[in-house]
């Protein structure tokens, strides 16, 4: 291990034995476009603890002192689906015994079930489901508003937008108007995987490709919808295709500046075909923070209880709560003792948490800055 170099890059506190990362140091201090070959450097370097560094330098130079966190509830209306993604342990073929749909009632009683004050979101994705007509989501939608107006309802994916639009035979910004009419605040960024068509062929080959979820993404935000966007990783992608996915997002964000967060999602093969693969490595895990291009969260569930606070003090600016239930169809949930509350992780880190609180009528996110303890638990329905 060569020693490490002092102060060389001018960041005060900044030292690593990779020579790679120096350069790369310098462009993060002046603010300068990192590259495809910087990507490739960051992705490969052995000294992960100087790569977190830097990360975090770019965290609070945008955000301060400030974690922020989401508490939603996710509503799947259903899992069955005309996809038959490589990746997927989500989703049913019709006719298949594990497979559900919800009438409008159920889904809006699962809403009811899993609401409390503390609850600012509705989250909303599900399966391409072969009969299941727009009309149903977009009547789906409205019973939510009218039931709980204060909640933000961030709904339907890239990829569920362009089929319910060729299925409804309408234009895809036809069909996003109707989503926006009917309540639609914001849009999840799922369904995004990789962009490469090497890698998109065989996981996901009956989505859409990766251009047609990046048009639907750039169309959605000129229409004033926000979105997250997302990358799947730890299955047959290499480091380039990573690099060329953040290429390709960042270069949507420089034209819409659409994105509210990046959202790295570690593939979990139990229950795919692709259970042959070996899960991703905690390395692997932290490399993905470092590549985000405004705001990356970190989804509670998905990593390990001793990552979510490494997490924090490095790229993440947001944590998330999404249920347990999403992630044991997806076969993605880590079975961790979890703390009760993200203030706890934040409490243990030099960070204020702060709720994000979506105010329905209001394009930007305002934000609740709480105390440095959990709040007391809501009873649900007051």
């Amino acid at each position: 291990m060569q020693a490490a170099s002092a102060d060389n890059t001018q960041l005060t506190g900044f030292r690593t034995y990779d020579p790679l990362l120096e350069p790369l140091a310098g462009k993060v201090k002046a603010g300068t476009r990192l590259s495809f070959e910087d990507g490739l450097a960051m992705y490969r370097s052995k000294d992960v603890l100087a790569v977190g560094w830097l990360a975090n330098y770019v965290r609070e130079r945008m955000h301060g002192d400030i974690t922020y966190f989401n508490v939603n509830r996710h509503i799947n209306p259903t899992n069955v689906c005309v996809a038959a993604c490589k990746l997927c342990a989500f989703g049913r073929k019709k006719g298949d015994p594990a497979g559900y749909t919800m009438a409008l009632e159920e889904a809006w009683q699962t809403a009811a079930s899993g609401y409390s004050e503390a609850v600012t979101e509705f989250h909303i994705v599900g399966g391409l489901h072969p009969d299941l007509p727009l009309e149903y989501f977009l009547d789906l939608v409205r019973g939510l508003k009218q039931r709980f107006p204060q909640v933000h309802v961030k709904a339907f994916t890239m990829v569920e937008v362009a089929y319910l639009a060729r299925r409804a035979k309408l234009s895809i910004e036809d069909t996003l108007v109707k989503m926006r009419e009917a309540g639609v605040d914001s849009m999840p960024g799922g369904g995004a995987e990789i962009f490469a068509t090497r890698v998109r062929s065989i996981i996901c080959d009956h989505k859409i490709d990766g251009n047609e979820w990046l048009d639907t993404a750039r169309l959605a935000h000129k229409l004033g919808f926000k979105s997250n966007a997302t990358m799947l990783y730890g299955h047959i992608e290499n480091d380039e295709d990573r690099v060329d996915h953040l290429l390709k997002l960042r270069a949507v964000q420089d034209e819409t500046n659409g994105f509210q967060t990046f959202i790295p999602l570690a593939f979990h093969p139990e229950n795919t075909p692709l259970d042959h693969l070996a899960v991703t490595t905690g390395l692997t895990d932290i490399r993905q923070i470092a590549g985000h291009f405004g705001g990356l969260s970190v989804l509670l569930r998905r990593v390990a209880r001793k990552f979510n606070r490494w997490l924090a003090v490095s790229a993440a600016k947001s944590l998330g709560l999404p249920p347990q239930r999403v992630g044991a169809h997806r076969a993605a949930f880590i079975r961790a003792h979890l703390d009760p509350h993200p203030c706890h992780i934040c409490s243990r880190c030099p960070f204020m948490p702060a709720q994000s609180v979506r105010a329905v009528g209001r394009s930007a996110t305002e934000f609740r800055r709480t105390a440095g303890e959990a709040p007391r638990p809501q009873r649900a329905g007051r």
